[in-house]
């Protein structure tokens, strides 16, 4: 829209990246130096987001995150999440880390387990990609911690069509639950390789895939058993800092404006509260300068995505404050 209701004075550009970090980096550019943003939003995977940031840095732009695990963000940066001491300079995330997701998927297994059995095995197959790579360090010492044990297979590339090896691996493992943070094209392929060649667990929590409405309808019945994380869910005890609604008010609104189910994505919708906390908080919110030193000032008790505190010592980098998920099951 030429004008936003909430930012009067301000004229908001919209770019779909389709998934391409090249393309994501591209688009950041171009806003950067030809449409002279003084602002970015980015959000949604590794592969959008983290293109963004590096060039919201390179070229001295404040930049607002989500839907980008933490640590992924962290280090395209040049982070070390073992050691986080780098502070970015222009850009901050909410949202969660690999860490979160197993703490969300532990009470889930054990939850099954408690009526079917639960011989504490966990098979886990995770890319070789950001987030695979995020979540093969950060998972095993959790689990153990948890009394879990792990059977984990080998990194594999995005795109392997051909899953049988790691099957054959959990089949003789006798694992009585699954986990793994895959491209949705890519669980589908195993997915249906694993039923097909008789690996079936108890339970599969599985981040990245069955996150909406349409992925568990796309996939009908073999989505049975299947459990995935949400970052955001229409019963979450927030209010919106900008006007006070609740995330029920927020879930309604969403169907009644016919766009169908309400789903995590709404959590979004706090980008713009840290904005408008930042922008209004700065003597010129053209200067770049002033604006990226004002996001890590921005303390929000009440957001729709959850509190944000960027002053938080409880955050676990700089610049990042943590939204954690909830499991879910698609009915």
């Amino acid at each position: 829209p030429p004008r936003s209701t909430l930012f009067p004075y301000t004229t908001l550009f919209r770019s779909d990246s389709q998934s391409s970090t090249t393309l994501a980096g591209t688009l950041a550019k171009q806003a950067i130096q030809q449409d002279k943003v003084d602002l970015l939003f980015a959000s949604s995977t590794p592969e959008t987001v983290n293109a963004v940031a590096t060039q919201a840095e390179t070229l001295g732009t404040p930049l607002v995150c989500s839907n980008v695990p933490w640590e992924s963000w962290y280090v395209n940066l040049g982070g070390n999440p073992g050691k986080p001491t780098l502070t970015p300079k222009y850009t901050v995330m909410y949202f969660l880390g690999a860490e979160h997701l197993a703490e969300c998927f532990i009470p889930m297994w054990k939850r099954i387990g408690a009526k079917y059995g639960n011989n504490h095995l966990v098979a886990a197959a995770f890319p070789n990609d950001s987030d695979g790579n995020a979540f093969r360090a950060a998972f095993p010492p959790i689990l153990k911690g948890a009394g879990y044990n792990m059977t984990l297979s080998s990194a594999y590339p995005d795109g392997t069509t051909n899953y049988s090896s790691m099957i054959g691996q959990f089949k003789n493992a006798k694992a009585d639950f699954f986990t793994n943070a895959p491209l949705p094209p890519d669980f589908t392929t195993m997915w249906k390789q694993s039923i097909q060649e008789g690996f079936k667990p108890k339970l599969a929590t599985v981040a990245k895939v069955l996150l909406f409405p349409t992925d568990a309808y796309a996939m009908g019945a073999p989505a049975y058993n299947i459990a995935t994380d949400s970052w955001w869910v229409p019963s979450l005890p927030w209010h919106s800092s900008l006007t006070g609604q609740t995330c029920p008010d927020m879930a309604n609104l969403y169907t009644a404006d016919g766009l169908g189910q309400p789903n995590a994505n709404i959590s979004n919708y706090t980008l713009f509260e840290i904005a408008y906390k930042a922008l209004t908080s700065v003597n010129n919110p053209h200067d770049h300068e002033e604006v990226a030193a004002a996001l890590y000032t921005v303390q929000l008790p009440e957001a729709i995505a959850g509190p944000i505190d960027f002053t938080s010592s409880k955050n676990p980098a700089p610049g990042v404050a943590i939204t954690p998920p909830v499991g879910i099951q698609w009915q």
